[in-house]
């Protein structure tokens, strides 16, 4: 099985245990080399495959696209994947007391060392799609995990959260919130260089 990790800081491994967050985007990237040879970059091919709409396929120098060079998500439709918590906060300490397993220290203070076999909540992915970060609809944003209020005036607000539930930045436009959001949780920058995105749509199992 695989893990998946969300952000604490910002409280997103808590939207999805809330079922506040069901859905994900990943920045693709490709490696510099592809069989030794240099990759200059990818394109993006709109097609159906497998239930999946997209492909994406490295290329030379030359523009000259790789055989076997494609680039695949790494989560598929329908698998099912860990949400990585470190052991400190997903392990009952009388557990961690009476089994060894759990004496890698870095993985009781780091999520990203912790066996998804342990793990005691797991997601599966419902879809898989390919766009620009920027074009998240207003209905994805919320269900990224951004919060959505009504003031009294029955005007919209939209906001994020950090893992103790206050409130770090408002506005009146879900993307706006969403692009605070992606800043923080990846590079600063990241949203104005609107990049292609893997979009991961899930369901909490347990």
């Amino acid at each position: 099985m695989k893990k998946i990790m969300f952000n604490d800081k910002y409280g997103l491994t808590q939207a999805v245990l809330e079922k506040r967050k069901t859905q994900t985007r990943r920045i693709i990237t490709c490696p510099k080399t592809f069989k030794g040879q240099y990759v200059a970059g990818f394109n993006v091919y709109k097609r159906v495959s497998d239930g999946f709409i997209s492909e994406i396929c490295m290329y030379d120098a030359d523009e000259r696209a790789f055989e076997g060079g494609q680039i695949v998500p790494m989560y598929k439709v329908n698998e099912v994947v860990a949400i990585a918590q470190k052991y400190s906060v997903a392990i009952n300490p009388a557990d961690w007391v009476h089994t060894k397993i759990y004496e890698d220290t870095k993985a009781w203070n780091n999520k990203m060392y912790v066996r998804p076999d342990l793990m005691p909540h797991q997601i599966r992915i419902t879809n898989v799609r390919i766009e620009r970060l920027q074009d998240i609809s207003d209905n994805d944003c919320l269900a990224e995990g951004i919060k959505k209020i009504i003031s009294e005036d029955g005007t919209p607000r939209y906001y994020v959260k950090d893992w103790k539930g206050d409130k770090l930045f408002a506005t009146y436009t879900p993307q706006n919130a969403y692009a605070f959001l992606i800043d923080k949780v990846g590079k600063k920058g990241d949203w104005d260089s609107n990049p292609y995105v893997f979009v991961y749509d899930f369901e909490l199992l347990k």
